[in-house]
């Protein structure tokens, strides 16, 4: 049961929220372009110009996550 002592997913994201203004503002970041994103798919239609703005959104939003969890492994792995 040695994955019972690994610390949880969430805790190690509440803690860096908390205690880690950068991790914070990618996380803040990464929440923001979710948004926009969001707002694009609601339109029926996209123009070239806004389909080759989602997809500049969606590949900033996965760097902000790969950056994020990077992060979140170095913490774990900090712990060990």
């Amino acid at each position: 049961m040695a994955d019972a002592q690994l610390p949880d997913k969430t805790d190690v994201e509440g803690v860096l929220l908390q205690t880690d203004d950068n991790f914070r503002e990618l996380v803040t970041e990464h929440h923001r372009l979710d948004q926009l994103i969001r707002q694009l798919s609601t339109l029926a239609y996209l123009t070239d110009q806004q389909r080759y703005e989602e997809i500049a959104l969606k590949k900033q939003k996965l760097a902000l996550k790969d950056r994020i969890a990077a992060i979140m492994r170095g913490q774990v792995e900090t712990r060990h």
